[in-house]
């Protein structure tokens, strides 16, 4: 794959990230309490493409290997008990 410039973009709520299709290059999680999940859909509905449990009240770094995880539209279905996400994709 050609290499292509990486942007990134910050949620706090589920819903579609509306940067058409992309690959997911790493993930930055900020969690509260609880059991925090994020769970990523390509589409409203569509296939999951990553499901993810986390540490409670931390940060978490998540890395995405070889050229990311394409998606058509990148959508957060579960956001739960995380603050926000910063998504970095290309």
């Amino acid at each position: 794959m050609a290499s292509s410039d990486v942007k990134s973009k910050r949620i706090t709520a589920t819903g579609s990230l509306a940067v058409g299709p992309a690959r997911i290059r790493q993930i930055q999680v900020l969690s509260t309490t609880g059991t925090p999940r994020l769970t990523i859909t390509d589409g409203d509905g569509g296939s999951t493409i990553l499901d993810l449990d986390f540490i409670a009240s931390d940060s978490h770094s998540v890395n995405i290997p070889d050229d990311g995880i394409r998606a058509g539209d990148v959508f957060v279905e579960t956001l739960t008990n995380i603050t926000a996400a910063t998504f970095f994709y290309s």
